[in-house]
């Protein structure tokens, strides 16, 4: 959106109109009719139109094409101008949603004024609504534990470079994240970042949305990739693409060229391509339904994502983050995270990992209970006490002797500890109260053990075929 649309009956006033906007820079539009308007707008929203109330010979008048526009391009500023004008017609456009009303015969200063200030509330209000619908997506890595600063650092390295980047990790652990990241903090941070949804959109469109389209009847259509030139282009979940488009972006990856369907101009452009998979690639290789060179151009630096399961260290900053991030997008409450429900959020399971526990932040804001602390018993599917504050049984606890009891509470108790804090015994011993020697025997009577992973360590049981080096 770059330009603006004049939609006037008078051809004089047009085009004297479009000869002052081009005087002062501005690439404009015309249109005789609400014909000829629908159409220029259909075929790519301007960034401001000029709009007479009255057209002669058309199916609608300003208002009706008013109410079309700001139903279907709300951030479009539109100014009225008329020369029947009167303060019913000024009321009834602005109502609509006008920008600002203009009698005609106008004052050419007083209407550039009038453009400027919309063209630059129509630039603010546009970045504004960016910066909302990317605050939950943006390219803010937040963190401290092992898995987390491994991934920062890996991170760091390659926004220096313009290598090609894999990012490999469960739904939701925040792949799309880490690419911003790397866009954000790169020399390509000013240009743009489009990401192209390998798994939602149709096989049969896959190459229009990519590469665009030329035809007579709708003229050029700009491809994802034209879309993405001199930025990224980031291709989520990679291994969803079709595979006969895959041998074309392979082809866009060596020559840095393209041809839109229906075209013969060659279209060149300047990419980075970052690329993100929750599949085994090489199964998928091994399958035929991935190609293998494509695979070799895009694995470049290949970068594993942790799971939430594997930085637990991390839920409670981040549950906090999306608190703030709701009530300052949203308005939801701003409301503290108690230490018990901290502590419960870490043990709990997190298949859905990042996005699954933004998820739970924002439905207990929405459905919560008033603006104090969130507590435990708010959390989905945690086990509740009675009302006399007793803790029900599960049904293998409620069945063992005593000593056997215990000692599974016990073994599960660390365990949930350990990999609470990450693998750390100090930090384990210290919140348990316990000293850390003391912990140490007593992991190794239950037979819990921890192994690498991610950068981490976790706790699991010891069994006759465990080789893992003891806690």
């Amino acid at each position: 959106m770059s330009d603006i649309l004049i939609v006037d009956d008078e051809k004089d006033i047009r085009e004297l109109i479009a000869d002052i906007l081009k005087d002062e820079g501005f690439a404009t539009r015309l249109a005789g009719n609400s014909d000829e308007c629908m159409e220029q707008i259909n075929a790519e929203a301007p960034a401001l139109m000029v709009l007479d109330i009255w057209l002669k010979d058309s199916r609608m008048d300003g208002i009706d094409i008013l109410k079309s526009v700001k139903r279907d391009n709300p951030d479009i500023p539109v100014i009225i101008i008329s020369g029947h004008g009167n303060i019913e017609i000024a009321v009834a456009a602005i109502k609509q949603g006008a920008y600002d009303f203009i009698e005609k015969p106008f004052n050419i200063d007083q209407l550039m004024v009038v453009i400027s200030r919309a063209m630059e509330t129509a630039r603010l209000r546009r970045e504004n609504s960016t910066l909302r619908r990317r605050d939950l997506h943006s390219g803010e890595m937040l963190g401290q534990s092992a898995a987390f600063r491994r991934l920062k650092d890996q991170l760091e390295k390659v926004t220096k470079s313009n290598g090609r980047v894999m990012l490999a990790g469960e739904p939701g652990s925040g792949k799309e994240t880490a690419a911003r990241y790397i866009h954000g903090n790169s020399s390509r941070a000013s240009a743009p970042f489009i990401t192209v949804n390998s798994a939602s959109i149709a096989p049969d469109r896959m190459e229009e949305v990519l590469f665009g389209r030329d035809s007579p009847e709708r003229g050029t259509e700009k491809g994802l990739l034209e879309q993405a030139h001199g930025g990224v282009i980031y291709f989520d979940e990679v291994a969803e693409m079709p595979t006969g488009t895959q041998s074309k972006i392979l082809r866009v990856l060596t020559e840095q060229q393209f041809t839109r369907v229906g075209g013969v101009d060659k279209v060149r452009v300047d990419l980075r391509v970052i690329s993100s998979t929750t599949r085994d690639l090489a199964a998928e290789i091994a399958a035929g339904r991935f190609r293998q060179e494509l695979y070799d151009r895009l694995n470049v630096v290949p970068i594993a994502v942790p799971a939430l399961a594997d930085r637990r260290e991390d839920v409670p900053l981040l549950a906090r983050h999306f608190i703030e991030v709701f009530n300052r997008t949203q308005g939801l409450p701003l409301r503290e995270l108690s230490d018990e429900a901290a502590a419960a959020m870490q043990t709990m399971e997190w298949p859905g990992n990042i996005r699954q526990l933004r998820n739970v932040i924002e439905r207990l804001l929405i459905l919560g209970e008033g603006t104090g602390p969130i507590e435990a018993r708010e959390l989905p599917g945690n086990a509740q006490p009675g009302d006399d504050d007793r803790i029900v049984l599960g049904g293998q606890l409620a069945t063992l002797p005593l000593r056997e009891a215990r000692e599974l509470f016990e073994r599960e108790y660390l365990l949930t500890q350990i990999n609470r804090f990450g693998g750390n015994i100090s930090r384990t011993a210290n919140f348990v109260g316990m000293e850390r020697s003391a912990l140490h025997r007593k992991l190794k009577s239950l037979g819990v053990v921890t192994s690498s992973k991610s950068g981490g360590r976790i706790a699991h049981i010891e069994d006759e075929e465990d080789e893992d080096e003891e806690v």
